[in-house]
Protein backbone atom coordinates (compact mmCIF):
# COMPACT_ATOMS: atom_id res chain seq x y z
CA UNK A 1 0.00 0.00 0.00
CA UNK A 2 0.88 3.40 -0.88
CA UNK A 3 1.59 6.13 1.86
CA UNK A 4 -0.06 9.32 1.84
CA UNK A 5 2.13 11.95 3.35
CA UNK A 6 0.74 14.15 6.07
CA UNK A 7 0.79 17.91 5.34
CA UNK A 8 2.39 19.58 7.76
CA UNK A 9 1.15 22.26 9.62
CA UNK A 10 3.39 25.13 7.30
CA UNK A 11 1.63 23.94 4.52
CA UNK A 12 -1.86 23.72 5.55
CA UNK A 13 -1.73 27.76 7.09
CA UNK A 14 -0.42 28.49 3.67
CA UNK A 15 -3.69 26.67 2.25
CA UNK A 16 -5.71 28.81 4.53
CA UNK A 17 -4.13 31.80 3.77
CA UNK A 18 -4.75 31.64 0.29
CA UNK A 19 -8.47 30.10 0.40
CA UNK A 20 -8.87 33.55 2.80
CA UNK A 21 -7.70 35.68 0.28
CA UNK A 22 -9.96 35.02 -2.90
CA UNK A 23 -13.19 34.82 -0.13
CA UNK A 24 -11.54 38.72 0.89
CA UNK A 25 -11.29 39.10 -2.79
CA UNK A 26 -8.41 41.72 -2.55
CA UNK A 27 -7.53 43.95 -5.16
CA UNK A 28 -4.47 45.86 -5.46
CA UNK A 29 -5.44 49.21 -5.29
CA UNK A 30 -2.51 51.76 -5.90
CA UNK A 31 -2.42 54.30 -2.47
CA UNK A 32 0.26 56.80 -2.02
CA UNK A 33 0.39 57.79 1.82
CA UNK A 34 -3.00 57.14 2.41
CA UNK A 35 -4.76 58.69 -0.99
CA UNK A 36 -6.08 56.53 -4.00
CA UNK A 37 -4.86 57.76 -7.42
CA UNK A 38 -8.08 59.89 -8.04
CA UNK A 39 -7.98 61.52 -5.25
CA UNK A 40 -4.23 62.49 -5.49
CA UNK A 41 -5.29 63.83 -9.17
CA UNK A 42 -7.75 65.83 -7.76
CA UNK A 43 -5.79 67.79 -5.24
CA UNK A 44 -4.06 71.30 -6.37
CA UNK A 45 -0.18 71.26 -6.21
CA UNK A 46 0.32 72.63 -2.65
CA UNK A 47 -1.76 69.86 -1.40
CA UNK A 48 0.80 67.11 -3.16
CA UNK A 49 3.68 68.80 -2.45
CA UNK A 50 2.83 68.26 1.91
CA UNK A 51 2.50 64.44 0.63
CA UNK A 52 6.03 63.75 -1.16
CA UNK A 53 8.96 62.89 0.80
CA UNK A 54 11.19 65.76 2.17
CA UNK A 55 13.78 65.75 -1.11
CA UNK A 56 10.69 66.05 -3.93
CA UNK A 57 8.97 68.74 -1.44
CA UNK A 58 12.06 70.71 -1.20
CA UNK A 59 12.70 71.00 -4.83
CA UNK A 60 9.63 71.74 -5.57
CA UNK A 61 9.39 74.52 -3.55
CA UNK A 62 12.21 75.78 -5.04
CA UNK A 63 11.68 77.73 -8.30
CA UNK A 64 11.54 75.36 -11.38
CA UNK A 65 13.60 76.93 -14.53
CA UNK A 66 12.67 77.36 -17.87
CA UNK A 67 12.96 73.45 -18.82
CA UNK A 68 11.37 71.76 -16.13
CA UNK A 69 8.31 74.11 -16.49
CA UNK A 70 8.22 73.15 -20.09
CA UNK A 71 8.23 69.33 -19.60
CA UNK A 72 5.29 70.30 -16.58
CA UNK A 73 3.36 72.09 -19.31
CA UNK A 74 3.72 69.59 -21.83
CA UNK A 75 2.81 66.75 -19.45
CA UNK A 76 -0.53 68.47 -18.37
CA UNK A 77 -1.17 69.44 -21.87
CA UNK A 78 -0.48 66.75 -24.36
CA UNK A 79 -1.11 63.71 -24.97
CA UNK A 80 1.63 62.17 -27.28
CA UNK A 81 5.08 61.10 -26.49
CA UNK A 82 6.73 63.65 -24.63
CA UNK A 83 10.66 63.70 -25.51
CA UNK A 84 13.03 65.52 -23.31
CA UNK A 85 16.57 65.57 -22.03
CA UNK A 86 15.18 67.03 -18.91
CA UNK A 87 15.91 64.15 -16.25
CA UNK A 88 15.40 66.29 -13.25
CA UNK A 89 11.54 66.90 -13.22
CA UNK A 90 9.52 65.24 -10.53
CA UNK A 91 7.22 63.17 -11.11
CA UNK A 92 3.04 64.07 -10.19
CA UNK A 93 -0.20 62.66 -9.88
CA UNK A 94 -1.34 64.68 -12.91
CA UNK A 95 1.11 62.95 -15.15
CA UNK A 96 0.14 59.02 -14.42
CA UNK A 97 -0.55 57.18 -17.65
CA UNK A 98 1.45 59.78 -19.70
CA UNK A 99 3.81 58.00 -22.52
CA UNK A 100 7.67 60.25 -21.82
CA UNK A 101 10.82 59.31 -23.58
CA UNK A 102 14.35 60.69 -21.66
CA UNK A 103 17.13 61.10 -22.96
CA UNK A 104 20.15 58.64 -21.40
CA UNK A 105 22.92 60.17 -22.91
CA UNK A 106 23.09 57.71 -25.73
CA UNK A 107 19.25 57.35 -26.63
CA UNK A 108 16.04 57.73 -25.58
CA UNK A 109 14.26 55.56 -23.00
CA UNK A 110 10.13 55.26 -23.48
CA UNK A 111 8.46 54.40 -20.26
CA UNK A 112 4.69 55.18 -19.36
CA UNK A 113 4.42 56.92 -16.32
CA UNK A 114 2.87 54.19 -13.29
CA UNK A 115 1.28 55.16 -10.05
CA UNK A 116 4.18 53.94 -8.12
CA UNK A 117 6.41 56.23 -9.90
CA UNK A 118 4.94 59.66 -7.88
CA UNK A 119 7.46 61.59 -6.00
CA UNK A 120 10.62 60.07 -8.29
CA UNK A 121 12.65 61.58 -11.00
CA UNK A 122 12.33 61.30 -14.90
CA UNK A 123 15.76 60.48 -14.96
CA UNK A 124 15.63 57.26 -12.27
CA UNK A 125 13.59 55.44 -14.87
CA UNK A 126 16.44 55.85 -18.35
CA UNK A 127 19.00 54.33 -17.02
CA UNK A 128 22.29 55.75 -18.22
CA UNK A 129 24.98 52.74 -17.27
CA UNK A 130 24.63 49.68 -19.16
CA UNK A 131 26.00 46.33 -17.43
CA UNK A 132 29.07 44.89 -17.94
CA UNK A 133 29.36 41.42 -19.86
CA UNK A 134 32.69 40.21 -19.61
CA UNK A 135 33.76 37.71 -22.61
CA UNK A 136 37.11 35.32 -22.16
CA UNK A 137 40.58 36.54 -20.73
CA UNK A 138 42.60 38.56 -22.99
CA UNK A 139 45.25 40.25 -23.54
CA UNK A 140 47.70 40.31 -20.38
CA UNK A 141 45.75 37.13 -18.67
CA UNK A 142 47.79 35.15 -16.89
CA UNK A 143 48.98 31.71 -17.83
CA UNK A 144 46.89 29.29 -16.29
CA UNK A 145 43.91 31.62 -17.10
CA UNK A 146 44.54 32.03 -21.06
CA UNK A 147 43.54 28.77 -21.94
CA UNK A 148 40.61 28.22 -20.23
CA UNK A 149 37.50 27.02 -22.06
CA UNK A 150 34.94 29.64 -23.27
CA UNK A 151 32.11 27.67 -21.89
Amino acid sequence: MATKKQASVKSIKRKARKSQKVIMGRSKEFMFRGLSLEELQKMTLEEVIKILPSRSRRSLLREKNYEQNLVYQKLENDDEVLKTHVRDVIILPKAVGKVVEVYNGNSYIKFEIKPEMIGHYLGEFAMTRKEVKHSGPGVGATRSSKFMPLK
